[in-house]
């Protein structure tokens, strides 16, 4: 603990800095409420994605980095703003018919769609509960619908509702003057429609703890704020939501700043410090665009979860969230090697080498199997063999690595299940071989009868030597890529591609030489 301690203060990764500034906060005034809080935000109109699983996921690496130098107690909420009015109909549901004639209503008013639960917003709840679960995050759920009625949020609506005039000279300069006219931070759940209304407040009366609005016939009607009869705008609700439950922490996306601001002014007008926030980027397509849910030009979690493992999508979240980063299919083969190197480095790393590891704040210090292959050279393998199953693989595998089997190395197991899918759908559509011209086959012909000179016990380093010899023994020792460029597009029909050395070791030396027989003729 001490190690971890002074290496982590030395450090300049970014969820050290996050919980090192929560610590000098609370280090000598603790919360009142008895643990820091850290909170991530859903809307439930939609089900979980990606970018949820990004933010749960960071959030939850600054909270165990807190946790391992602070003794304070956490928790997470996973907040979900289901009493938002539905503004329009998603595309991807069924039954869009019973839908249409309630929007405009809180999610968790309208039938669910999918006949599972009493409500579309619980429906989408119960999702998002399973999603989190099913990646084992430790968490609270609370739900803005149960929080309203509950009066959780009581207290803190009067505030609002005392410093009604301060928050309007927040909010009015953000808006366009349209807007201003009939602007209010208070939105009424209208008795009459059920419905969650933009409505034009024309008195407050702070005494009585109520707003009179003007209702869609066009009636005055006075509501109480409290008990559910009214909701918060989004900016003045997120800005209310962390004076009242507390939030110490929170991040968000770049294009929320903005918005982070004048909640943070709302928070501080009715009388609560803000919580401290953290911002990350956004994601780019493989053409450097910002990714877009109506341009369609992203890449969804269960996209990524079928080619690459859940480490390293982790991997990719935990590298550098503040700056934008490239989410498309070509990132996930290094991004799995990436992990698996980080995983295997722990072992000979020191307590400051090891507080900057990714893969051991991913798996929370806990060791995971070593992988004897890569997964490019899983790949690759699947490349020289055309394979369409894991079984073909695992033929070579075991000749590879004593005592390896799918029953023994899981992990392993399930990469090469991914690999082989990885490579059906990506690389072998691709696969262009070159044809070698005479002086090309030459040298290959050389490295054939090399190879079949080499016992089978040589390792792959050795056979890498041998290769590396007879590419500069033969017009390539000013460049050496190009060497092994020839090789991967002659032999496996790529650019790009793993040490010759691991990848005959791996394959076998006796069916590299029918793989130069059949390529080089």
């Amino acid at each position: 603990m001490v190690d971890i301690l002074e290496a982590s203060k030395k450090s300049n990764l970014w969820v050290w800095k996050e919980a090192w500034k929560l610590k000098e906060k609370f280090e000598k005034t603790p919360p009142a409420k008895g643990y820091v809080l850290f909170e991530t935000g859903y809307g439930p109109s939609g089900l979980p994605h990606i970018g949820t699983f990004g933010e749960v996921f960071r959030t939850t690496m600054v909270r165990r980095a807190f946790e391992r130098i602070c003794d304070i107690p956490t928790k997470l909420i996973a907040f979900s703003d289901d009493m938002d009015g539905l503004r329009k109909v998603p595309d991807n549901i069924p039954n869009k018919e019973i839908i249409a004639p309630h929007l405009g209503k809180p999610l968790t008013s309208i039938p669910d769609p999918f006949g599972t639960h009493e409500s579309f917003g619980a429906h989408n709840n119960a999702r998002l509960r399973a999603f989190l679960d099913s990646f084992g995050f430790e968490y609270e759920f609370k739900s803005s619908t149960a929080a309203y009625k509950a009066g959780e949020f009581d207290e803190m609506l009067l505030r609002v509702l005392k410093n009604y005039e301060k928050i309007q000279a927040i909010m009015l300069p953000t808006l366009g003057s349209e807007r201003q006219e009939t602007y209010s931070p208070f939105l009424p759940l209208d008795a009459e429609t059920g419905k969650i209304l933009q409505a034009k407040v024309v008195k407050t009366d702070v005494g009585k703890g109520t707003i009179t609005y003007i209702n869609e016939s066009g009636k005055e009607v006075e509501i109480a704020v409290t008990g559910g009869n009214t909701k918060l705008q989004w900016k003045p609700d997120w800005g209310m939501r962390w004076a009242a439950l507390g939030v110490d922490f929170e991040m968000h996306g770049k294009d929320l700043t903005p918005s982070v601001v004048v909640s943070a002014q709302i928070c501080k007008a009715i009388g609560v410090t803000p919580p401290t926030t953290f911002v990350y980027e956004m994601f780019l397509d493989e053409k450097g665009e910002k990714i877009s849910k109506s341009k369609g030009n992203g890449i969804a979690l269960e996209e990524w979860l079928k080619y690459g493992s859940e480490e390293s999508l982790a991997l990719f979240m935990f590298n550098n969230p503040q700056r934008a980063k490239k989410l498309h299919f070509d990132v996930i083969p290094q991004h799995i090697d990436d992990y698996l190197k980080h995983s295997e480095g722990i072992a000979k790393q020191t307590p400051e080498q090891i507080v900057d590891n990714p893969a051991w704040h991913i798996n929370n210090g806990k060791e995971i199997e070593k992988i004897p292959v890569s997964f490019s050279l899983l790949l690759n393998l699947a490349s020289a063999c055309n394979a369409e199953n894991k079984d073909i693989m695992w033929g070579y595998i075991s000749n590879y690595a004593d005592d390896a089997t799918p029953e023994k190395m899981p992990y392993l197991d399930k990469m090469v299940a991914l690999a082989v899918r990885y490579y059906d759908d990506f690389v072998k559509p691709n696969k262009n071989y070159h044809i070698p011209n005479e002086t090309e086959k030459a040298v290959i012909l050389k490295l054939r009868e090399k190879l079949a000179g080499i016992p089978p016990e040589k390792t792959a380093e050795e056979i890498q030597n041998e290769v590396y010899a007879i590419g500069m023994e033969n017009g390539y020792d000013k460049n050496l890529k190009d060497w092994f460029g020839l090789l991967y597009m002659v032999l496996l029909g790529l650019k790009q591609g793993p040490r010759m050395g691991s990848f005959i070791k791996l394959y076998g030396i006796n069916q590299t030489i029918s793989l130069i027989d059949a390529k080089v003729s």
